[in-house]
């Protein structure tokens, strides 16, 4: 007769099948609160594939799920803009690689955008903790080398041009602008706004064709 120990799971194992409930829970929440924010406990069980009471097992409360999502949120953000190497690449096509970087994120996590996103708790780990610090840097060095105007700050220019990001989201959603032209004008809006040559919209496009 098989004791309890041979047949009890390996704690690697264990840990690896948490793992996985996790990542599963967090990507339904992830799916389910882009398109409502509302959502709940059960609708994210049911969308992951796993019983409620699992769901409380990792996450205390709605809260607690919620905070880890921003929290990997803001880890995803942070990858992707050290893959856009910022720093190496000339200033005009970096600020091009930060507006995809962050195409890229807002289309995984479109909840951040709605109107009521403020109601989602903020952990320590936060994607406005990465995106200002590292646009402004960005700008500065461009207006160090002159390929930017120098005239307005950093910080003003920067949250002009996330607020330009969060417009072109938003003509997407609407139905006003197709991707690729928001996304363009986005970019030729931006370029204008600091100063260097914005170009034609429509080759500027073709910088980045990730879908939002």
């Amino acid at each position: 007769m098989a004791s309890s120990r041979d047949t009890a799971k390996p704690p690697r194992r264990r840990r690896a099948d948490a793992r996985r409930s996790i990542d599963a829970i967090l990507d339904a929440a992830r799916r389910l609160l882009g398109d409502r924010l509302d959502v709940g406990m059960e609708d994210i069980a049911a969308a992951a594939g796993v019983t409620r009471q699992t769901v409380y097992a990792h996450f205390p409360s709605r809260d607690a799920l919620l905070g880890a999502l921003v929290e990997t949120a803001a880890a995803e953000y942070a990858a992707l803009l050290d893959e856009a190497e910022l720093d190496a690449a000339p200033p005009v096509d970096a600020l091009a690689r930060f507006l995809d970087a962050g195409w890229q994120f807002l289309g995984r996590y479109r909840f951040l955008l709605n109107a009521t996103a403020a109601q989602v708790p903020r952990p320590d780990a936060d994607p406005h903790d990465f995106g200002p610090p590292r646009l402004e840097r960005l700008l500065e060095r461009g207006q160090r080398t002159g390929d930017f105007d120098a005239s307005l700050p950093a910080a003003w220019l920067a949250a002009a041009i996330f607020g330009l990001q969060h417009t072109a989201v938003a003509h997407i959603a609407g139905g006003r602008s197709s991707a690729d032209e928001a996304k363009a004008l986005c970019l030729a809006s931006t370029l204008r706004l600091c100063g260097a040559p914005a170009g034609d919209p429509v080759m500027l496009a073709e910088r980045g064709d990730r879908p939002l």
